[in-house]
């Protein structure tokens, strides 16, 4: 059985570690072996939990994307096996249009392409979270480290 093409959000939570209101990400529209493309409109909601008195700030597009690569990682994964834990290891060159994003209307369009990296250590990606007209919100480039043990206090005599 092969990976599905779309999925709705609750396939999304399935394969990502965000759970709840947590799970940005309503639609995975389409993907393959490099890029995913997912939409969603939880910017906009008033429980959004990465809200703040001052609205849904443009560096949370970062957290969207976020979430659309490991969904691509959970995607790409084999078959019956459990998608490589990760974390984003840093964002560069990021560049925000806007100052909030739940004043946006209509559906946010998250696309992530993988440029570099493999299911075992380090991916790269660059991103983009657009309106539904292809107006750029946000772009950037991101390191996702996978596997990667944390550092244990070593003890010499």
């Amino acid at each position: 059985m092969t990976a599905p093409q779309t999925l709705d959000r609750a396939g999304i939570a399935q394969r990502i570690p965000h759970s709840g209101s947590m799970c940005l990400l309503e639609r995975l529209e389409s993907w393959d072996a490099d890029v995913i493309r997912c939409s969603t409109t939880t910017h906009r909601l008033a429980d959004n939990p990465l809200r703040t008195a001052g609205g849904l700030l443009a560096p949370n597009a970062i957290e969207y994307a976020a979430q659309a690569m490991a969904l691509h990682g959970g995607l790409l994964a084999a078959e019956g096996s459990t998608p490589s834990a990760g974390f984003l290891a840093s964002a560069r060159n990021v560049r925000m249009t806007v100052a909030r994003l739940d004043d946006i209307e209509g559906a946010l369009q998250v696309q992530a392409r993988r440029l570099s990296g493999d299911e075992r250590q380090i991916l790269f990606y660059e991103f983009a979270v657009k309106t539904e007209d292809g107006r750029m919100l946000a772009e950037g480039r991101a390191v996702v480290v996978l596997n990667t043990p944390l550092a244990t206090e070593s003890t010499s005599s």
